[in-house]
């Protein structure tokens, strides 16, 4: 018999940093919400990714609302220290986090009130009712990896970027990396320097490159005071700082870029160690692929090159368009129409956390998920009244 359906007033899908950095804002108002999180830890996920992985962003604006990431931490947190901090934030406002229980489904229940509308939330684990659900699952739910033409006779190993874990793994081998993003390009410089005998990374669309740190100021704060200006003239700028840190780097493959980052409101690759080993010859740039063989792969210039392992640095889908059965909610790319944190066209759905910044996708969460709270306050305030 199937057991009758759990109710709460708040529901949050995701248990990251945007889904309890909106439990710690609501807790803050005195409204304790119910998150779920399919992992069976918190932090989980951070803690599987891999081993390098350091956040870009200072450890000052990258805390959650109301409790910020503890002083003992060092500038630049890493991704254990990072998953640590996140057990400690639901441990301080005593958070409900139900783990192992991953949400498939959302709709409307069409028997409820279209004024009052209740949410029904279909988990592994049984039906949820919520007069409003937060969706917080994340931009990383699914990895993406192109249907490049002769991708199946690859005989070596093609490894999407979620499951890379060290360039230990590599070492002695002939590795290209698809995607230059901010992990495409840590990527490479891992394996380059953990021993890989050859790497290489395909470029499609050429990204702007900036400093991490520029005379110990970090660029995520050069970012905060950019951003505040109009964006062609903030490009100017950051262009013209990365050209005086890095020289001109066409002669090494990287171009100028095809997009600009204030402009675009696309997130930068933010150097840990690329250009230095772009210039010593570590790692070599190469175009855009045009196939794979079985031994390797066929540029787009022609050249033709084998490889031992191809790592996928191509991004990831939201999975939204199948969780929600929510008309008018997404756009086509599958991204929420409505402002994180911001009521959404379907009353009582918000969505946290998917979003580009230039200033720190950290540092937005916190600032959302106090706007979240505040709206759901006030909505249920309004609701108590009526």
């Amino acid at each position: 018999m199937e057991a009758p359906p759990r109710e709460t007033e708040v529901l949050i899908l995701g248990g990251g940093p945007a889904g309890l950095s909106a439990a710690g804002a609501l807790k803050h108002h005195g409204i304790s919400p119910v998150v779920l999180e399919r992992d069976e830890r918190i932090g989980g996920s951070w803690k599987r990714r891999y081993e390098r992985l350091h956040l870009h962003t200072v450890r000052t604006f990258s805390g959650l609302a109301y409790f910020p990431i503890s002083g003992r931490y060092p500038k630049y947190v890493s991704k254990d220290q990072y998953a640590e901090y996140l057990q400690a934030y639901a441990d301080h406002f005593g958070l409900e986090v139900q783990l192992g229980c991953a949400a498939q489904r959302v709709r409307v229940d069409p028997q409820s009130d279209p004024q009052r509308p209740v949410l029904v939330v279909e988990t592994d684990r049984g039906f949820w009712r919520a007069r409003n659900v937060v969706v917080s699952t994340g931009m990383y739910r699914q990895p993406k990896i192109p249907a490049f033409p002769g991708l199946p006779d690859f005989r070596g190993s093609a490894v999407h970027a979620s499951a890379y874990a060290s360039g230990r793994d590599y070492a002695g081998k002939r590795v290209l990396v698809v995607g230059i993003g901010n992990t495409g390009a840590e990527l490479a410089v891992d394996a380059a320097e953990q021993g890989a005998a050859y790497v290489a990374i395909s470029i499609r669309s050429v990204p702007p490159i900036v400093p991490r740190d520029v005379l110990g100021r970090p660029v995520q704060v050069s970012g905060m005071l950019l951003s505040r200006l109009p964006p062609h003239l903030a490009d100017r700028i950051g262009r013209t700082i990365s050209r005086v840190v890095f020289g001109d780097l066409s002669g090494y493959g990287i171009g100028r870029p095809d997009w600009s980052p204030f402009s675009a409101k696309r997130v930068p690759v933010i150097d840990v160690g690329f250009v230095a080993n772009l210039k010593n010859g570590r790692v070599a740039v190469r175009p855009n692929i045009a196939r794979f063989t079985p031994q390797g792969v066929v540029f787009a210039d022609g050249r033709t090159e084998a490889y031992d392992v191809v790592l996928f640095a191509t991004g990831y889908g939201t999975g939204l368009d199948q969780l929600l059965d929510v008309p008018g909610v997404l756009n086509e790319a599958g991204y929420p129409l409505s402002r994180s944190g911001e009521p959404s066209s379907q009353a009582g759905l918000y969505f946290m956390g998917f979003l580009r910044s230039n200033r720190g996708h950290l540092f937005e969460t916190n600032l959302d998920s106090r706007r979240l709270a505040e709206n759901i306050v006030k909505t249920t305030a309004e609701k108590r009244v009526a």
